[in-house]
């Protein structure tokens, strides 16, 4: 389907309500104009064709440092950093990034501060100002934010992969109104940025020469684990985004079903995910990457894996392109994009500016989604470039740690280089493994029936459908989004998962093994778009379908006889468990603020395990642990099931009732159902008042040089009144902390004032992960914003809070953008019991009926520093810099160290549990 504007066809999904105008400035820029008759929220976005390529030598990180200060102030708004606080003082949010050719500027505001935000945004790109003081300020920003990334292996990996590239290419471097009044508006506002008649950077040349190809990189990463990364440079797809070469071989390259070079890989136990396709791309060179992540035991077969790789690119190159699978995938893209999800609209509007840089006015919307044109010539133009000719291999492993001679100077990478010849890499297709290898069969997930359900009545929240001893079924319908898509989550709630560290990381595994034995035939399905996964929880395991609605039960029935008939078999529990462990050693190299919360998460919710006893329980597991487990896990469960979407209630019920049927009705019953007293509840900690609790710890990687606190401020249970006056102080807080914090004082990148929801127990939380100061000093600093704020709030006009609780009610008034959103939103009160799916509507007439002295009384009451009400724990993580203030840190006078947190839990009182037994909430 397609609108014409401005002699360009744009072409836009069949569901898609919005209109669109392409226009073009005077000064030459090129806007598209866009409005949605059901948009809660204006957005706009500014992409800019300058990126990090383009950085002077000498001066890396300028770009990115642009990009940053662009947001400070302009001469038409000099107060630093008004910008950001209108924004979010109008219910909004805004950022910005810098890719290698391009940087993109982007917010989102409610709709009556729109035209402002639009004014404020223009004029950074207008008459921007950057004092020395501000530019200072964020060095020390950009800085902070680089250090958040100097023990990641993602950034270190990419890095290295630019490092080995010619010294002289860029690619080395360091990285609703209506249509007419926007329009008239961006004409206002935009049109007097100046044209400086340049051409978008281009580069001259490929990154690679002769002596960056047919290598073999051995790296030392971070995290334990072994990786094969194989990359070649390719023809960039931008050029041929309508044939999708890359898409095409990616698709095959990739592929997990039966025959596929990750089915053989797992098969013989020597990996545990394999991804392929382009990256790093831009419209003079890209790159074609497989990655494999591999077992211990793949990393000793790692010429063979290599062998295999090529055995299935020479195995493309025999059978030729075949038209069925580009058809196939043709008519995946096509359902994909006439069927999309709305998104946000500032998500939204980036992705479009981002389109507008490379592609024709007619696909800025769809991009490269559309494939469509069959090519073989230049599907075969990129196969051919995937030889042993121009190979480089990337190979990561704790194991090379000493075994290596040179280092990437950025990130201080390890590494060494060995030159592979084709020869070599020939002998190992020939000694690899003989397998069946071969292509997938036709896809029978791919959905045909697209119809939508006739909904018989406007149904706004979930009703409880049914409920036995067996299950309780929710059931929503779709009456917002009109696609032909269901979302099902089925919560097995089990007593004997959690019980104990054995139990929960036994579940855990048996989670993962789930997976593992579904991948070949449900991998199929996801390429279809229907996606699924399986995950622990505290109370047991649960199942999650996402996706096309026409072939989702096939699916679920699937995976619900593979629970009834799981069987441990011994080769991939050793793989399951290897990666497991993997998974919790590497707990350790998490962001220091993460750790930070971790523990506030531990000390805060009852009948919790901490990681160090499940990995410790986790080396003398076996099979035979699991296969015993298992039926004693499943012995007693309650199924709490959420059905939404394009599914009719008869069709909810019949899923329940084939639940029942296998798990709890069959010969030999699987399942029993729960005892009264086996029904879980969710406890939280409650924090005494008046009392300022802490707990400290040194950072897990000895490494990491930043520190973090997590300053945790408890206030209550759920209620509608008291969440209105949290919400609206939140919001109130927020900017002037980050302006304060982090602008001013320049604590760190990471400086978040946010809320915390435990449970229905509800609390606001300061997050800040900063290099310059221990955590202790960091806690003083916000004690110091909040006594700084007091005078802020006492001074703030009536007009300011009425604007501030008008700006929460249109948020809260935000309509939810599509399935998956709707069924997260609805499912947290499903399984915290609180179950007020009308939740927004009572606590918008709560916000009405606010008054400024309520909002200052909160304050008083739960947030001013030596409040008598004041519930605190303070979590504090210390990076090496800070490590000795760790050693020195002892208990302080105003507050109480927490030493062992599980005995200060068992110590503390609970707060009752929403969770009730009848699925009602308790009074």
């Amino acid at each position: 389907m397609a609108v014409e504007n401005e002699n360009a066809e744009i072409v836009k999904a069949r569901i898609d309500k919005r209109n669109y105008k392409r226009i073009v400035l005077r000064n030459s820029l090129q806007v598209l104009l866009i409005s949605d008759p059901d948009t809660d929220k204006c957005a706009a976005s500014m992409s800019v064709g300058v990126g990090y390529f383009s950085d002077p030598a000498g001066l890396e990180g300028l770009a990115h440092f642009l990009e940053h200060m662009l947001f400070y102030a302009s001469e038409k708004y000099p107060e630093e950093d008004s910008y950001s606080k209108y924004i979010t003082e109008h219910g909004g949010s805004t950022n910005a990034f810098t890719s290698s050719e391009n940087t993109n500027y982007f917010f989102d505001v409610n709709t009556d501060g729109f035209e402002e935000a639009l004014d404020r945004f223009a004029q950074f790109f207008t008459k921007p100002l950057m004092s020395a003081d501000a530019t200072m300020r964020e060095i020390k920003a950009v800085d902070s934010e680089n250090q958040k990334n100097l023990l990641s292996d993602g950034w270190r990996m990419n890095q290295l992969q630019k490092h080995l590239t010619a010294e002289d290419h860029p690619y080395h471097k360091f990285s609703t109104e209506s249509l007419d009044k926007i329009q008239i508006l961006v004409e206002e506002k935009f049109q007097d940025i100046r044209n400086t008649n340049k051409g978008c950077f281009r580069i001259s040349g490929q990154p690679c020469k002769a002596e960056h190809l047919q290598i073999i990189v051995r790296t030392v990463p971070i995290k334990q684990g072994h990786k094969l990364r194989i990359v070649w440079p390719v023809t960039p797809e931008i050029r041929h985004y309508m044939e999708g070469p890359c898409r095409y071989l990616g698709h095959l390259i990739g592929h997990e079903g039966e025959g596929s070079l990750y089915y053989i890989l797992k098969k013989l136990g020597w990996a545990t995910s394999l991804s392929a396709g382009e990256s790093d791309l831009s419209l003079d060179f890209s790159f074609f990457k497989v990655v494999i992540d591999l077992t211990d035991a793949g990393h000793e077969h790692m010429q063979d894996i290599i062998g295999l790789l090529f055995k299935y690119i020479k195995l493309l190159q025999q059978s030729g392109v075949c038209k069925w699978i580009f058809e196939e995938l043709s008519a995946v893209c096509e359902t994909k994009f006439h069927y999309q999800d709305k998104i946000r609209p500032s998500d939204y509007v980036v992705n479009i500016a981002s389109n507008m840089q490379y592609y024709p006015p007619k696909d800025w919307l769809a991009g490269s989604s559309l494939p469509s044109k069959f090519s073989p010539s230049v599907i075969q133009m990129v196969l051919d470039q995937l030889s042993p000719n121009n190979v480089r291999i990337f190979w990561e492993s704790k194991g090379f740690e000493g075994h290596t001679d040179k280092v990437e100077p950025w990130y201080g990478t390890a590494y060494s280089i060995e030159k592979i010849t084709p020869s070599a890499i020939q002998g190992w297709v020939f000694s690899a493994p003989e397998e069946n290898i071969h292509l997938p069969a036709p896809n029978k997930f791919i959905p045909t029936d697209l119809s939508l359900k006739i909904v018989p009545e406007k149904v706004k929240f979930p009703v409880l459908l049914s409920r036995s001893s067996y299950s309780a079924l929710w059931y929503k319908p779709d009456t917002l989004f009109s696609t032909p898509k269901a979302y099902v989550k089925i919560n097995f709630n089990c007593p004997y998962a959690g019980n104990s560290p054995e139990a929960e990381i036994l579940t855990h595994i048996f989670t993962q093994l789930l997976m593992d034995y579904l991948n070949d035939y449900a991998y199929y399905a996801q390429v279809a778009g229907l996606y699924y996964s399986i995950s622990h929880t505290d109370a047991g395991f649960q199942v999650n379908l996402l996706g096309y609605n026409h072939k989702l039960r096939i699916l679920l029935e699937t995976i619900v006889e593979e629970i009834a008939t799981f069987r441990v078999k011994t080769d991939r529990f050793s793989v399951i468990k290897e990666m497991v462990t993997k998974e919790y050693q590497n707990f350790k190299y998490q962001q220091p603020y993460q750790q930070a919360m971790y523990y506030c998460s531990l000390i805060l919710q009852d009948q919790t395990w901490p990681w160090v006893e499940q990995l410790e329980v986790l080396p003398g597991l076996q099979a035979e642990d699991l296969a015993k487990f298992v039926p004693v896990m499943l012995s007693r469960t309650f199924l709490e099931c959420y059905i939404a979407g394009n599914i009719e209630s008869q069709e909810a019920e019949a899923m329940a009732r084939h639940l029942e049927d296998v798990l709890f009705k069959c010969s030999k019953p699987l399942c029993q159902p729960l005892f009264p007293s086996q029904h879980l509840t969710n406890r939280v900690t409650k924090l005494e008042s008046g009392i300022n609790y802490f707990y400290t710890s040194e950072c897990l990687n000895p490494d990491d040089e930043n520190s973090a606190l997590v300053h945790y401020i408890q206030v209550g249970r759920d209620d509608f009144k008291l969440n209105a006056k949290l919400q609206l102080f939140a919001l109130v807080a927020k900017q002037p902390t980050f302006h304060q914090l982090r602008s001013v004082e320049q604590l760190g990148y990471i400086t978040v004032l946010m809320q915390r929801n435990d449970c229905g127990v509800r609390g606001l939380q300061f997050i800040i992960q900063s290099t310059v100061k221990a955590p202790g000093s960091i806690e003083q600093r916000v004690e110091a914003f909040l006594e700084m704020f007091e005078t802020k709030l006492k001074e703030m006009t009536i007009e300011e809070f009425k604007s501030n609780v008008n700006a929460l009610i249109d948020m809260k008034l935000e309509k939810h953008k599509n399935l998956r959103e709707e069924s997260t939103f609805f499912w947290r009160e499903i399984k915290d019991g609180t179950l007020r799916f009308d939740r927004r509507h009572f606590e918008i007439e709560e916000l009405r009926k606010l008054a400024l002295q309520e909002l200052i009384d909160f304050f008083y009451e739960y947030v001013k520093v030596g409040a008598p009400r004041k519930r605190t724990l303070s979590v504090r993580v210390h990076g090496n810099l800070h490590s000795s203030e760790y050693k020195s840190e002892a208990s302080e006078p105003h507050l109480a160290r927490i030493d062992n947190i599980f005995s200060f839990r068992k110590s503390q009182s609970l707060y009752g549990s929403f969770k009730g037994l009848t699925g009602q909430v308790k009074l």
